[in-house]
């Protein structure tokens, strides 16, 4: 009974204690909690809208999410001059297509990662590793057009590459005839839908996109030889070079609806390749006169491997840029 009667009284001096220092009641508590929630909820919706919040390894419409996971820090997204990997996409042109023997691949003269001229992958990466060609990755193929893309991102990934080089478009535009060329809306569709894909797949690599190159200049320069357009009657890129030697009007319009064509793939390139922080788009390659020397000897129109050794000093200059 003792001990009873001294229980009831510690409820009493427990009372006077919480005079002194009230306590929450589970009515107040709840209140409280619920003012802190909704205060919570609405700062996370209003950094959720600003982009602040997501997986530093997670793709968004910008490219990789800018946050370091420490809370509260920033950081920059940093183009690296010196990527240590690189995967190569693309159409003939990237195959070295033609540009050591008669239609056939070299791909040892590839502009992106041959090893038989100064390449992107062996002036960018140590010269060990350029030569045992174990970080540098070829995945372009003859006649790819930009549908072709998507596989060649997917092949690509598996090697998580720090820079992807994508040369793509030519063959778009060179087609039986100007109206089997892809459409720009169709160019568009595809190309972003890549970009995305590859964005998700690899969310930290950089990509170099070269511009189409001008197919009208490789006509002019090109028809100057006799054997040259003797070999585009077997079918190269008649859209632009069947009856080479046509001037009337009607040829005239239909190479320049193919010039025309090649101007808006590039505007597609650039402003799908200009929404991504790591992605650079490149307008020499378009805009480079290439010289009958710089021309295939067999079939006047894919770049030699001068030709090829000029693609690979315009991509460097643009990817070891201080700034984009």
């Amino acid at each position: 009974m003792r001990a009873s009667a001294a229980r009831r009284k510690r409820p009493a001096a427990a009372s006077s204690t919480t005079r002194a220092v009230a306590r929450p009641t589970p009515r107040t508590a709840s209140r409280t909690a619920g003012r802190t929630g909704a205060v919570l909820f609405t700062a996370a919706a209003v950094l959720s809208s600003a982009g602040c919040f997501g997986s530093s390894d997670g793709p968004s419409r910008h490219g990789p999410d800018r946050a370091e996971k420490t809370p509260g820090a920033k950081r920059a997204i940093v183009w690296n001059t010196r990527p240590s990997s690189i995967a190569s996409l693309g159409d003939s042109i990237t195959r070295g297509f033609d540009a050591c023997s008669v239609l056939s691949d070299c791909p040892e003269v590839s502009w992106s990662t041959g090893t038989d001229v100064q390449s992107l992958a062996q002036r960018l990466l140590p010269a060990a590793t350029a030569r045992a060609g174990t970080h540098a990755w070829n995945f372009a193929k003859t006649g790819a057009v930009v549908a072709d893309l998507p596989g060649q991102i997917e092949a690509a990934a598996a090697h998580k590459p720090k820079l992807i080089t994508v040369m793509i478009g030519a063959n778009d535009a060179c087609r039986d005839s100007v109206e089997d060329m892809t459409s720009v809306e169709q160019f568009r569709t595809t190309f972003t839908s890549a970009l995305t894909r590859l964005r998700r797949d690899l969310p930290k690599t950089q990509v170099y996109v070269a511009s189409v190159p001008d197919l009208k200049r490789l006509w002019s320069e090109g028809r100057k030889n006799i054997f040259g357009r003797q070999i585009w009657k077997l079918g190269i890129c008649p859209s632009m070079l069947k009856d080479s030697d046509a001037l009337d009007a009607a040829a005239n319009a239909r190479r320049q609806q193919v010039a025309d064509r090649v101007t808006e793939y590039n505007k597609v390139l650039k402003d799908t390749c200009g929404r991504d922080v790591l992605c650079r788009f490149d307008p020499a390659v378009h805009e480079y006169r290439f010289t009958s020397a710089e021309l295939s000897k067999w079939d006047w129109f894919h770049p030699s491997k001068a030709g090829q050794q000029q693609l690979a000093d315009m991509a460097y200059r643009r990817i070891t840029a201080s700034t984009s």
